[in-house]
């Protein structure tokens, strides 16, 4: 039976978003999975934009009820971190106990990208403990995202990818998701089912 795979990210934002989304698509088809993409989703009519928002969400969540996996793209998005959209989507799969997998554009840890924002200004307090100018602890963990999201697809037994697209292709260059597409096609070929959400540990 083929396997559904939910492509999240935010190239649903790019001027060139159909080029992207399709490009991605035949990628997994090729590959033997079944693409979902929320830039292909039907949005029923609404009355308002709060309506229509509402209605992307659902469908994007029926859509992720219906996938086996997820392939997410937590290359920065709009400032130092991954797109929310993304990352509520990653989460909500996590929850889900399906199988998750991602990648990332941009090699800079998550903490070497706060030290950039503060333009270098930020430092070890006397326990050792980093933080920004306003003394705001800072994640320390050599991580590319937030823990909850690279640890979160770890213990699961998933990967993250880690890319260094051009800086003028950080949504367009396809490199880490091949890679991270290779993965879970061989990881869901091996596994038969998903797995079940890991228990909390003692």
């Amino acid at each position: 039976m083929t396997r559904k795979v939910y492509l999240a990210g935010p190239e649903v934002f790019l001027p060139n978003a159909r080029e992207i989304l399709d490009l991605k698509a035949a990628l997994a088809r090729e590959a033997g999975l079944l693409p979902l993409s929320p830039g292909d989703l039907e949005i029923p009519h609404t009355n308002s934009k709060r309506e229509r928002a509402a209605a992307i969400n659902a469908v994007d969540e029926q859509m992720m009820v219906e996938a086996d996996a997820i392939i997410a793209n937590l290359t920065p998005f709009r400032g130092i971190a991954a797109d929310t959209g993304t990352a509520f989507e990653l989460g909500f799969m996590c929850a889900s106990g399906k199988p998750v997998f991602a990648y990332t554009n941009v090699a800079r840890d998550h903490s070497g990208r706060v030290s950039d924002l503060y333009g270098g200004a930020v430092a070890y307090d006397t326990e050792g403990r980093l933080r920004d100018p306003n003394g705001i602890a800072v994640e320390d963990f050599g991580l590319a995202d937030n823990l909850m999201l690279h640890a979160g697809i770890e213990r699961r037994g998933g990967v993250l990818i880690i890319g260094d697209a051009p800086r003028d292709a950080l949504y367009t260059d396809l490199a880490a998701f091949k890679t991270c597409l290779a993965v879970a096609v061989e990881t869901l070929r091996s596994a038969g089912a998903a797995p079940s959400p890991p228990r909390p540990r003692q």
